[in-house]
């Protein structure tokens, strides 16, 4: 309870701050009561379809239990007819193997039309009709075995039997109709049901999206106006002591609020984003039930099924759950890069002498792999000393490197050279090039903002990695430089001081 209150207060004091970002996470807030109502609805359509599926399935059963029993009678029609034509016990065993089979059968025609007056009506009749037909047929058996045939034929030439399996079959054929006829409706009904299930989801990726959009185009405004303050400070008059002074308790408050602002919007886009996901899996096991019920019913009765359903729910559905899935995947990799970056900025620096050519050696033994397939090489020369924080420089050096891998000429074998040199005043320099595919000198500085990207975007990525590298130099009190041209390759120039600089918590974070 005493960690919870001063987060509650420093949030309302968030809250009640006038800006830009206090806005956006009103407008974020009804985004997000949106998309909860949309996830709602999704549930709901859900469970309407699977509701759907039931009846459907209630309605196949009944018409298989039919024409089951309209087969067994014939079964025991057609044995009691052979029997006594022939005398052959045979067609006995097969008279006697339906009568033992239909009570089954009408016990769970019963079942089915429980809780179904009409059904149950005709159901309740075929029940007594069928049963005066079986004592018809078994008087007539007993008959033909004592060595009555006159009898028994005239059993049967009276027409009692040939009556009552016409009213059998008028009666089976109405509950066939009637179940044929709620089978088509809420075959519909299914269909509709999906159709809306699709739309509903993909709805909610669209907002999901432009949620998405309108946070990276704030973090982008606020990341430029900081460091448009900053370069301001550094234009600044040393003497200036006070304007200073207020110029970077401003820089530190925006950049305090950037990093709650990164956080909440952070936060609150995973949490729909989990409920998308989990509902478009959902979707997913619907659609691949409702596919099951429309093949089955596509190979019993053909004559029942859409062509435009089917195509709607083997193409249309999983095209659009793809499609969400896809948005839903990329949403996440941007959150997570948001939080990359805020996180980076809280870190705490921890400086230690580094063994550079050791260590850059080691990142290039990661990628070695890759250059050997191409048949290049990484050239490490003797890099000078200096002391710095380990991972800081880890995650510099890996991302030009791996930079220097992932945009290869094609054709060309990859060869990558770093090397370095001590400074005068206390610095050290390094070098990392290339000769892949450059940069044109008009993206010399787009490459370096966050989400921007230059040149052909055929490889993974969302243009954060040389923001990255920029703001972790920044913060090290160094500097980051390229040259390059188009298909000629590229150079980073990397310049720290030999011992690292203290900037202070917020002064030397960009971000």
């Amino acid at each position: 309870m005493k960690r919870i209150r001063p987060a509650l207060r420093t949030f309302g004091t968030f809250l009640r701050t006038p800006t830009l970002s206090r806005s956006i996470i009103a407008l974020l807030a009804l985004a997000i009561l949106l998309l909860m109502a949309v996830n709602a609805a999704t549930f709901v359509m859900i469970q309407r379809t699977a509701a759907y599926n039931d009846t459907v399935d209630h309605s196949q059963q009944v018409r298989l239990a039919a024409k089951d029993m309209l087969m067994l009678l014939t079964e025991a029609e057609t044995g009691q007819r052979g029997f006594m034509l022939t005398a052959r016990t045979e067609y006995l065993g097969l008279h006697e193997n339906a009568v033992a089979k239909l009570p089954g059968v009408v016990e769970r025609m019963e079942q089915l039309a429980v809780g179904d007056e009409d059904q149950a009506r005709r159901v309740a009749k075929v029940k007594g009709l069928y049963r005066e037909r079986l004592k018809l047929m078994a008087d007539t058996i007993e008959l033909t075995r004592t060595g009555r045939i006159g009898e028994a034929v005239s059993l049967i030439r009276n027409g009692r039997g040939k009556s009552l399996m016409d009213q059998i079959r008028v009666e089976l054929s109405a509950v066939d109709v009637v179940e044929a006829q709620r089978l088509t409706e809420r075959t519909r009904q299914s269909e509709r049901a999906q159709t809306v299930t699709v739309a509903v989801n993909a709805l909610a990726a669209i907002l999901v999206l432009i949620l998405a959009g309108i946070s990276v185009w704030m973090v982008r405004r606020y990341v430029a106006e900081i460091e448009e303050a900053h370069f301001e400070l550094d234009r600044v008059n040393a003497g200036l002591e006070n304007e200073v002074r207020d110029r970077t308790a401003e820089l530190t408050r925006a950049n305090e609020e950037i990093q709650r602002f990164a956080y909440i919007v952070s936060h609150d886009l995973r949490a729909p984003l989990v409920n998308v996901m989990g509902y478009t899996s959902e979707l997913e096991q619907v659609s691949k039930a409702l596919e099951q019920q429309l093949t089955a019913l596509e190979a019993t009765h053909p004559e029942l099924v859409d062509a435009e359903a089917l195509r709607s729910v083997r193409e249309d559905a999983p095209e659009a759950v793809g499609f969400i899935r896809t948005s839903t995947a990329k949403m996440d990799r941007l959150i997570n890069a948001i939080l990359r970056l805020s996180r980076e900025g809280r870190r705490a620096l921890q400086p230690e002498t580094l063994e550079m050519t050791a260590m850059v050696r080691a990142i290039a033994d990661t990628v070695s792999h890759q250059v050997a397939e191409t048949g290049g090489e990484i050239t490490i020369s003797d890099l000078p000393a200096m002391e710095n924080d380990r991972l800081s420089i880890e995650q510099v050096f890996s991302n030009l490197i791996d930079n220097a891998v992932k945009y290869q000429q094609p054709g060309r074998p990859i060869h990558i050279e770093v090397s370095g040199r001590q400074e005068p005043d206390g610095w050290v320099s390094y070098a990392v090039r290339d000769n892949g595919r450059g940069v044109s000198p008009r993206d010399h500085e787009r490459i370096f903002e966050l989400f921007r990207r230059s040149g052909k975007q055929d490889t993974p990525g969302e243009g954060l990695g040389l923001a990255f590298v920029r703001n972790i130099v920044r913060r090290m009190g160094g500097t980051i430089e390229v040259e390059s041209e188009l298909g000629e390759g590229s150079t980073f120039y990397l310049k720290f001081p030999k011992r690292l600089v203290m900037l202070g918590d917020h002064q030397g974070d960009r971000l």
